[in-house]
């Protein structure tokens, strides 16, 4: 019973902290998390024994969701529509990532340890999606993951300024994917066609 007790304890401690320091970053604190958890600042410390520690594993749970997720598209009928939906699902969820990310820097964590090894995992499961996308000819068949990922990472920097209006995040995703889909290739035929460029005024 004490052993179920303590993962519950453990399971809230982690939700909370998620929320807490996804909104409030570097700036929250444990004594909040332990406050809106129900539970004593000795009980987060007894599963986490530092903040580092506790940042970290809600980073790395945030991480192995994200990449359950994807990982659940890859059997979709429409591998191109998978691939854009969790494009944009991953840039939609920046904010709070990044927020966790610089709670993890700030309190000491090891954002090259269990963090860094749940990220790669989600990065493999993006470059599947981005594979099944390709295949199906939804996505152009001359660019590849590190490419796609940087791309990712611009855009959902930009989602995660909020001085930014939806309707600007939503015209930068459509640029991305606009660059990212397949293009009629230029034949010398089809230069010849179209005649001598415009002259410049």
């Amino acid at each position: 019973m004490r052993r179920i007790d303590a993962q519950a304890n453990r399971g809230r401690i982690l939700d909370v902290a998620e929320e807490v320091f996804g909104a409030g970053g570097e700036s929250a604190s444990t004594e909040e998390v332990a406050r809106l958890a129900g539970v004593g600042i000795a009980t987060v410390f007894r599963h986490f024994p530092t903040k580092g520690a506790l940042v970290q594993a809600v980073l790395v749970r945030r991480f192995d969701r994200l990449r359950e997720q994807a990982e659940a598209l890859l059997d979709s009928a429409d591998p191109g529509t998978a691939f854009h939906d969790f494009f944009r699902h991953l840039v939609a969820d920046a904010a709070t990532k990044i927020a966790i990310g610089e709670a993890l820097l700030d309190a000491g964590g090891d954002r090259d340890g269990e963090a860094a090894h749940a990220s790669m995992g989600l990065r493999r499961a993006v470059g599947a999606l981005l594979q099944r996308a390709q295949r199906a000819g939804a996505v152009r068949d001359d660019v590849e993951l590190p490419e796609v990922y940087a791309l990712l990472v611009a855009t959902s920097r930009v989602a995660a300024n909020r001085d930014l209006d939806d309707e600007v995040k939503a015209r930068a995703l459509t640029i991305v994917f606009d660059g990212l889909a397949p293009h009629h290739k230029i034949s010398a035929g089809d230069v010849e066609n179209r005649g001598p460029a415009p002259s410049p005024r």
